[in-house]
């Protein structure tokens, strides 16, 4: 009888993963970068540990918006005091801090526990296409 093998935090290997958002709808860039992160695409995915890898986004202020998106969708900050409510538009937000928009996207998709924090921890993401992260990519 064979029986699942549940992975272990310290047997995981973590591949790093660029991801060029050149021309790649905003929504599926995240839904694979949500994937990845958190480590479905692996056979040996265990839910309750982080196997996810690194994500490295480079290009994202290139990336393309269907419909009225970038014109219709807000974002919502309150820091708990009354009154104090601000509203973030989201081609605002593209132009003044896309790594801002990727973070709050992918947080969106992943779990809302201390692992989803730790998962969301790994991506990077960069307007442009220079990154620090080439010592790291195995070429």
């Amino acid at each position: 009888m064979k029986f699942t093998q549940m992975a272990k935090a310290n047997e995981i290997e973590r591949d790093w993963i660029v991801v060029d958002a050149t021309d790649k709808i905003f929504g599926r860039i995240i839904t694979e970068v949500a994937t990845l992160l958190r480590g479905k695409h692996k056979p040996s995915y265990t839910p309750n540990v982080d196997c996810g890898d690194n994500v490295i986004i480079i290009n994202a202020s290139k990336a393309r918006f269907t419909g009225a998106k970038l014109e219709d969708k807000n974002y919502f900050t309150h820091s708990g005091y009354f009154g104090s409510t601000k509203t973030h538009k989201m081609s605002d937000m593209l132009e003044k801090n896309p790594e801002k928009l990727y973070k709050l996207a992918a947080r969106g998709m992943l779990p809302k526990t201390k692992l989803g924090k730790a998962m969301l921890k790994k991506l990077k993401v960069y307007a442009g296409s220079e990154h620090p992260h080439t010592a790291q990519i195995k070429g």
